[in-house]
Formats: structure tokens, sequence, C-alpha cells
């Protein structure tokens, strides 16, 4: 099969589809690979070390006119048009989109929607909604230490003491829960909240204090119970009770 690696256009975007190790594999598998040019540089992969796996460099045509196309995020209009009839898509491409999933279809494209995966162990490998939200909980918080003007951890100096920053964590899903291993390894004070209550037990594993806003009515206890490790909507109730607990938390934050 003729696999396509385009080109990230989208704005900020700089991931890319498919890096060496993974072409490697798939040219072993008597797959035949196209690299648009400069696709990686962005994710400080150069052109050569694609070349260097077997793969091929081209242009935008090229990449998308594959029988199979890699891409990270949705494709544009400008490269849908680009794709073959018939051809496969696979990435990251906003199944919800209705616009888009119209457009794909009348020019008769298989598409591949790997948000839309199901969470189970046999496809562990398609979840890339877990892996993007493990980097976005540890960049989240390294991004609000660059912002915050004290220091994360306490600091004893000559001059005094100086206390540790307390963060509070909304959320410990696969971002919240590593959102709260890197802000305890930089020192903090950690606080978070979730309307699960199987979640207590993880982020207090983790080093944080788990804010916890009992349930009052058997609603309130089986939405929290939630599907499939997903969380449910809380009844309006419950939440006012964890907004003014939040509220006195985020105070001291």
């Amino acid at each position: 099969m003729h696999i396509g690696v385009p080109l990230e256009t989208q704005t900020g975007e700089t991931r890319v589809a498919a890096t060496p190790e993974t072409i490697k594999k798939l040219i072993g598998q008597g797959h035949q690979v196209t690299v648009q040019r400069g696709a990686g540089l962005n994710a400080s992969v150069p052109d050569s070390a694609y070349e260097a796996v077997g793969a091929s460099l081209g242009s935008a045509a090229d990449a998308f006119g594959a029988q199979l196309v890699l891409k990270v995020v949705a494709p544009t209009d400008q490269e849908l048009s680009l794709i073959n009839q018939g051809s496969l898509l696979v990435g990251m491409l906003n199944p919800f989109n209705n616009e888009l999933i119209g457009k794909m279809a009348e020019r008769g494209i298989t598409a591949f929607a790997l948000e839309a995966a199901p969470r189970t162990s046999r496809a562990q490998s398609l979840d890339v909604l877990s892996s993007q939200a493990n980097i976005a909980g540890y960049k989240a918080v390294l991004l609000a230490a660059h912002h915050y003007p004290r220091f994360m951890p306490m600091l004893m100096t000559a001059a005094g003491t100086v206390k540790a920053a307390r963060v509070l964590i909304l959320g410990a899903g696969v971002a919240g829960l590593q959102a709260i291993a890197t802000a305890k390894r930089l020192g903090a004070v950690i606080e978070a909240s979730d309307v699960r209550p199987a979640v207590k037990e993880q982020i207090e594993s983790l080093g944080a204090k788990f804010i916890d806003v009992p349930y009052q009515t058997d609603e309130e206890r089986e939405c929290a119970e939630g599907v499939g490790g997903y969380a449910r909507p809380m009844p309006a109730s419950w939440m006012q009770r964890q907004a003014q607990a939040v509220h006195e938390r985020a105070r001291q934050a």
C-alpha cells in the first residue's frame, strides 16, 4: 500500500503523523511511504531522517495522493481536494464536525477518527486522547510555573523562608493526574477536585489532597460513579457545593 504523510498546515501545529521509527516498520512490512518535504521539521525531524529509513520525499500532492493518508488533525478544504476518491484517511478528524464528514463522504473517502476509538485493552495502541492528555497535563504545569511570579517549592534562605506554591487542579483524568504529578515534582502543595469518588485514592497516591464534596442524594452518588471511566453531568445542587469548595481553595492558591 502507498502511504502518505503530509505537512500539518494548521496554525501552531508542530506535530507530524509519523516518525522515522514508525515509517521504518511500515516499509519493513512492504508498504511504500511518501513524506511531504518539511513535514517533520516543526517536530525536529529533518527530511534526511525519513530518507534514511527508506521513505520517499515529495510534494503535498504526492503525500495526499497516496492510498492511505496519515494526518494529525482534520484536513482543510484545499487538502481534501488533493485526496483521491476511495482513499483512506486516518487522524484526529473531529468526528462531530458534520460539515467535514459530509465533504469526505462526497469525495468517497473512508475516514478513521482516532479520537473515536473505543477505550479497550485491544484498542489501547490507538488511544491518542490519553497520550495527548498526558502531555497537556505536564505542559500545563510548566506553563503555570513559567508565569507564576514566585517559586514553586518551599525555599529556605538566610533572608527567610518562601512558602511552597499552592496549586489547585480541577479534574483528575489523564491530564489532571499528570498535572498533579508534575506539580508535586516541582515542590508545590496540591489540592485537586473531581466528581468521581473513585479517583480520590489516585489523587492522594500522587501526594495531593482530594477536595471532598459529600453526596447528599442517591442521584448524586449514581452520577458520580460515571460510565466506562467517564464522568457524567452532576446535579445542580452538587455543582453548587463543589463550586463553593473550589472557590475557597482558589482564594488560597
